[in-house]
């Protein structure tokens, strides 16, 4: 008896998630925060400074890189896909509740965190580091041009630049955590498409 011929695999349908603009933006603020990370912990950590040294040539690559932070974002509005995703997530629902509370209680059930195509987590995460983002470049201006403020400012906006730096170290190591969990996410922002499959069990509420 001839063997039954199995079936062929469905095709792995795919939908669009982000345009080459917004993953442009995205690979640009990733690259220039990374440097930010990257030269401060140079400039505050010993062992770094003396290992790589010329500390007036890291500063200015800290300085110049904190400033260019920023212009990925203003670059990106000019795209209306980019705008259209800013204004989703800067839209809370009672499904981003809901999905808020299902975190807290560490309920990891696909229907207990309803999401439209930004879950709550993204959406307080982006919130979160657009506001420490221009704490961090008001504070560097007035530790860079150190002659416009006065004295006290500037030890007030150095105790904030320094601590706001570790909280931010510490908030991008669960981001970069949690993309290193989900490769189809990762792979929606480097291909800018993601798995029908992935969407509808990740973001459920999410139209494409």
């Amino acid at each position: 008896m001839t063997p039954r011929a199995e079936a062929p695999a469905p095709p792995d349908t795919r939908v669009h998630r982000f345009t080459r603009a917004e993953r442009q933006v995205h690979r640009a603020a990733a690259a220039l925060m990374g440097v930010c990370v990257l030269t401060a912990a140079v400039l505050y950590v010993p062992q770094l400074a003396v290992l790589v040294g010329r500390r007036e040539l890291v500063v200015r690559i800290h300085q110049y890189a904190g400033l260019a932070l920023p212009l990925p974002v203003l670059l990106g509005l000019a795209s209306r896909a980019f705008r259209t995703d800013l204004r989703f997530l800067n839209r809370f629902g009672p499904h981003d509740r809901v999905w808020l509370r299902a975190a807290l209680r560490r309920d990891r059930r696909p229907e207990a965190r309803p999401a439209g195509k930004f879950n709550a987590g993204q959406k307080v995460y982006a919130a979160w580091i657009a506001g420490a983002t221009l704490v961090m470049l008001g504070t560097g201006l007035m530790m860079w041009f150190t002659h416009l403020t006065p004295l006290m400012w500037r030890t007030s906006a150095t105790f904030v630049h320094d601590w706001l730096a570790l909280t931010i170290g510490v908030v991008l190591a669960g981001h970069i955590g949690m993309a290193l969990g989900d490769p189809e996410a990762r792979r929606g922002l480097r291909t800018g498409t993601v798995s029908e499959e992935w969407a509808r069990r990740e973001h459920p509420l999410w139209r494409p």
